[in-house]
């Protein structure tokens, strides 16, 4: 299957553009070039964009096989990929301002094991593009049927042009297949948008203008004017209240396109997501990759009853990746109604955690009393080289907030122990609450500081593939006391062998059919090919019976010492052959389980005759050897 035609002019003007903007500043500083030199190179480059993209658009083909999904592509380098259905963690479609109107869409693959993008497929029609999501989904699904049934992975399904144009359903869709009914799980509300655009916060622009006005680029810093302290003091407070709302602003209009019309979903065993207003996405999650979910709020959303949800998976994380847009989280609702979608998904019970002991908050003021401690100091040193006579010791006023900062610290945090589930809660001013389900523990860490020993607390870690644990942002019980950490971190380990155990029972167990397993059930007596035993049937059956009956209970058949007279609990006789040692009963092994008494006795026969003969040697070169002894 070859991507939408439309794509090459759009790959074209996206690998030209920057280009020609370098080439317009390289003009510029070169007046003698002109005109027509500049639009010569400038059309130069565009051909050959064009054509390079011809032959990429040329030679990219993709393919539905049974198993995989095959990617071949490369103009100078080529590259063949194959990518297991059973390993697609999200397909993710997205449209921009520009691709919907060219009528294209990118579709994207994410894997497990995997941060970043596996496979792209750059540009496809929007309803290839939305065929591809739901047959990968679909096939999926359907190879747990096996091949022998009616949605096996194999079953009717098309390859070629053909198959590539086809659209939505009619795609893979055999008679009388109909995909699963979807259920809108929740669809974003203006009032709801508008709260999500109110509550955000973009702090880039801070950042930018803090680097621009340092003096490392000089910009900003050329502009300031020479005045007294007092209203340099002033404007820049006016300036970092503007540098704020701006922020402000910023922040709400991206979160505000970002969210706009999301909606989410179940179909069957995934998940799908839509939004955006400039840039559009949609995805799906299959539900059985679900790593962990997070429950977040801050002071704000607290205050007005309100959270946000997201969805991890493995390897995969909402919100990560380049563009920020393969993300199937709730951006924002009431709390009862995140808990709500959030059992949805895993089925937990009401949390009541348990917090850390009390004393852990004088630790908490003790670290921030430092770092005010810190700062008061800094200050001090900025007064003192500069002699500003400004007033360094503010800072200190701070420590009135310690008591309580360190109490909230404290409050938040904490953990529960499900029937099925393990539940953290950590942050104050950024509360998450995650969501494990014990067998999807990877392992479970102790982790204590130098300064945990000190105050004999620890951290029990509970790590899951989701690519957060990457980042450090695993579900976490931190500043336990040490004995019950040992606890937390053995009851853990015990429910996770339990949870693990019980998961692959269920998923593996099955059921055994007399017949056929298409068919009703029960064998009629009168079907064709059963027959009634005859005669001989019954003999051959008492032959199979009898012979069987040698057979130990166990299965195992062991050799028979019945016609020896050597007592196996002492260690056999040894000769001394001056190099190594050898049993002087060997053969005593040699019969064979369940023959006859008669073969028994006369290899025991023939042996203890062999021993007699042994021991006469044996006699006779002891008696010379004690003749020669009395003749010297």
């Amino acid at each position: 299957m070859k991507l939408a035609p439309q794509s090459v002019p759009y790959r074209a003007l996206q690998k030209v553009s920057g280009i020609v903007v370098l080439l317009f500043f390289i003009v510029n500083n070169n007046p003698d070039w002109g005109f027509a030199v500049a639009a010569a190179i400038v059309g130069a480059v565009v051909l050959a964009a064009i054509a390079y993209e011809v032959a990429y658009y040329r030679r990219f083909d993709y393919e539905l096989t049974e198993d995989t999904l095959d990617i071949s592509s490369g103009v100078i380098s080529r590259r063949e990929r194959e990518i297991p259905y059973r390993r697609i963690q999200n397909v993710d479609v997205s449209r921009s301002v520009i691709q919907r109107a060219l009528g294209v869409a990118a579709v994207d693959l994410e894997t497990a094991g995997g941060s970043s993008t596996e496979g792209s497929i750059r540009f496809v029609t929007p309803d290839e593009a939305t065929r591809l999501q739901r047959e990968v989904q679909r096939r999926k699904s359907a190879g747990s049927t096996g091949p022998n049934g009616e949605t096996g992975a194999g079953a009717e399904t098309g390859t070629g042009d053909e198959t590539g144009r086809r659209t939505g359903s009619e795609a893979g869709a055999g008679p009388g297949r109909v995909g699963p009914a979807e259920e809108e799980l929740f669809a974003i509300s203006p009032g709801e948008l508008a709260l999500v655009g109110a509550l955000s916060f973009d702090g880039r622009l801070i950042g930018l203008l803090a680097f621009l006005g340092s003096g490392s680029v000089p910009v900003l810093s050329s502009f300031v004017p020479d005045a007294s302290a007092i209203a340099l003091t002033a404007t820049a407070i006016v300036g970092v209240g503007a540098l704020f709302l701006v922020s402000w602003v910023l922040g709400a209009g991206v979160a505000f396109s970002n969210y706009y019309g999301f909606r989410l979903s179940r179909a069957g065993d995934e998940l799908r997501y839509e939004r955006g207003l400039f840039r559009r996405y949609s995805g799906s999650i299959p539900t059985e990759k679900v790593q962990a979910l997070r429950i977040a709020d801050n002071p704000a959303k607290r205050a007005l009853g309100y959270a946000s949800l997201s969805i991890e998976t493995a390897g995969y994380a909402p919100g990560q990746g380049g563009e920020q847009g393969s993300q199937a989280a709730v951006p924002i609702a009431t709390t009862d109604r995140v808990y709500r979608l959030a059992r949805e998904v895993e089925s937990f019970g009401d949390p009541r955690f348990t917090r850390p002991p009390k004393r852990i908050r004088w630790r908490y003021a003790f670290r921030y009393a430092l770092v005010i401690g810190v700062v008061v100091a800094v200050a001090f040193g900025i007064d003192w080289f500069l002699g500003t006579g400004a007033p360094w010791y503010a800072p200190a006023a701070l420590l009135l907030a310690v008591p309580p900062a360190a109490h909230l610290k404290w409050k938040h945090r904490g953990y529960w122990l499900g029937e099925d589930h393990l539940l953290t809660r950590n942050g104050f001013w950024s509360r998450t609450v995650t969501v494990v389900p014990y067998y999807r523990i990877q392992n479970v860490i102790d982790a204590r500081t130098i300064f945990q020993r000190r105050w004999d607390v620890a951290t029990i870690i509970a790590d899951t593939a989701g690519s957060s644990s990457i980042a450090g942002n695993d579900a976490a019980a931190v500043d336990f006391a040490t004995d019950e950490a040992v606890d937390l971190r053995e009851t853990l380990r015990e429910r996770l062998r339990v949870a693990v155990a019980k998961h692959r029972d269920r998923r593996d167990r099955f059921e055994w059919f007399d017949g056929d397993a298409e068919g009703s059930g029960e064998i009629d007596d009168s079907t064709p090919g059963v027959d009634e035993p005859t005669a001989d049937d019954e003999t051959t059956s008492d032959e199979d019976d009898e012979s069987r009956s040698d057979v130990p209970d166990d299965g195992v058949i062991r050799p028979n010492f019945s016609g020896s007279d050597r007592d196996y609990s002492e260690p056999a006789e040894r000769i001394d052959t001056g190099e190594y040692a050898v049993d002087r009963s060997p053969s005593d092994m040699d019969g064979e389980s369940g023959s006859g008494t008669e073969e028994a006795g006369s290899g025991n026969d023939e042996r203890d005759e062999k021993d007699d003969i042994d021991d006469a040697e044996d006699g006779a070169d002891s008696a010379d050897n004690d003749a020669n002894d009395a003749e010297k």
